[in-house]
């Protein structure tokens, strides 16, 4: 098997990074964690200008269809361009417009909300969040309880959601609604397309370990939204579910991830290079151990976008990059604060890592948690994957 890039690709890798080079601001680091961006004004600011300047170029919507805005590739363009977009920790790329909702919409939306909703997003323009979770709905996705009541023309939602992120920066938000509740858990569910604009929404921030507020939570009152912004029309009503864990399966492929564990490890490498202090053969090996287990993620990632540009469903594969990154990330980022020491614990610019590993040390302790949990994952894996019977 040859995982070599084509010409092509690698012309187009070099595009990419020539591309960030000139257009980050000097001296840029940007944050080691996703929703950095989310978290004051001046990083949102650049992160739109960002996405404007991606869209321009037509980076947003590489492998859909010409006729929404894409260049309809089905090489790996799509998977070069956010991994050197992560590596870099630049902005620009918005993970539930881009990579989670479109490809559903593509899949599953009508003709009508294909043409509004995705030129915008290839543009950069518009920005969304993910209504999944709710207080008694994490792990357990299809126990969601928000409401979305038929009327003659419209929905009427209420209910909660909790941890969106970057519900407080968003434009429009996909909501996973309960349509019938006399249906079976899973049967009953829908996915709705919301303006977060509309009256009776309300947004609460959540601050994090971090003392950030990337997560919010969401109260639908009386929200009423038209019925074309039901996914799939009227054919998508209860279809909510499928659709859901399609999303999910885009969510959980993980080559963001990968390019930010690759950039944390070199920059371990780096600093233990030019450090004075000696380091011990147990640190040595372990050093070496999350340089192989970065590389065998890196597989685990771009295994499912091939099968995506192949038009194949991902089944457990996703589940196992999801779980073995996640779980990596947690432990890199052990590691980096055990090579800092004491250090770890400093902060801000002048830090060693200018505080990277202990900013990453906060951020994943809820990554084997976010997106379903690890032990949702084994249990996908077991089931989809292995074709095992359930318990």
């Amino acid at each position: 098997m040859d995982f070599r890039l084509s010409v092509g690709e690698e012309t187009f890798r070099g595009e990419v990074r020539d591309m960030l080079t000139q257009e980050l601001p000097p001296g840029y680091r940007g944050p080691i964690w996703m929703d950095g961006f989310f978290e004051t004004d001046d990083m949102w600011t650049l992160n739109k200008e960002f996405a404007r300047k991606l869209g321009e170029r037509g980076w947003l919507s590489l492998s859909w269809p010409k006729e929404y805005g894409g260049q309809g590739t089905v090489d790996l363009r799509p998977l070069i361009l956010w991994s050197e977009v992560y590596y870099q920790r630049a902005p620009g790329l918005d993970m539930f417009g881009v990579k989670m909702l479109s490809p559903v919409l593509l899949a599953f939306g009508t003709q009508e909300q294909k043409q509004r909703h995705l030129p915008p997003i290839a543009r950069g323009e518009i920005f969304w969040c993910q209504g999944y979770s709710e207080p008694n709905a994490g792990s357990d996705l299809a126990g969601a309880q928000t409401r979305a009541e038929e009327t003659l023309d419209s929905f009427i939602i209420n209910g909660q959601k909790i941890w969106t992120s970057g519900a407080h920066r968003a434009d429009w938000i996909f909501v996973l609604c309960r349509t019938d509740p006399q249906a079976g858990k899973h049967g009953g569910l829908s996915l709705i397309l919301v303006d977060m604009r509309t009256p009776g929404i309300t947004v609460n921030p959540l601050v994090n370990v971090l003392g950030a507020s990337s997560f919010n939570e969401i109260f639908f009152d009386n929200v009423k939204v038209p019925k074309e912004n039901l996914i799939g029309g009227e054919g998508g009503k209860n279809r909510g579910w499928q659709m859901a864990t399609a999303l999910l399966n885009y969510e959980r492929s993980g080559v963001e991830r990968v390019a930010l564990a690759s950039r944390f490890v070199a920059e371990l490498v780096e600093y233990v290079r030019n450090s004075q202090r000696p380091l011990d053969s147990e640190m040595r090996l372990r050093l070496a151990e999350a340089a192989v287990e970065v590389e065998a993620s890196r597989l685990l990632a771009y295994r499912i976008g091939w099968m995506h540009n192949q038009g194949l469903q991902p089944q457990g594969e996703a589940s196992i990059s999801k779980v073995f990154l996640s779980e990596l990330l947690q432990k890199l980022a052990n590691l980096g604060c055990q090579v800092l020491g004491l250090n770890a614990q400093m902060e801000g610019d002048t830090a060693p890592l200018g505080g990277g590993p202990q900013h990453l040390y906060l951020s994943t302790l809820g990554s084997t948690i976010a997106a379903g949990t690890s032990e949702v994952q084994r249990m996908l894996i077991a089931h989809r994957g292995l074709g095992l019977p359930r318990g």
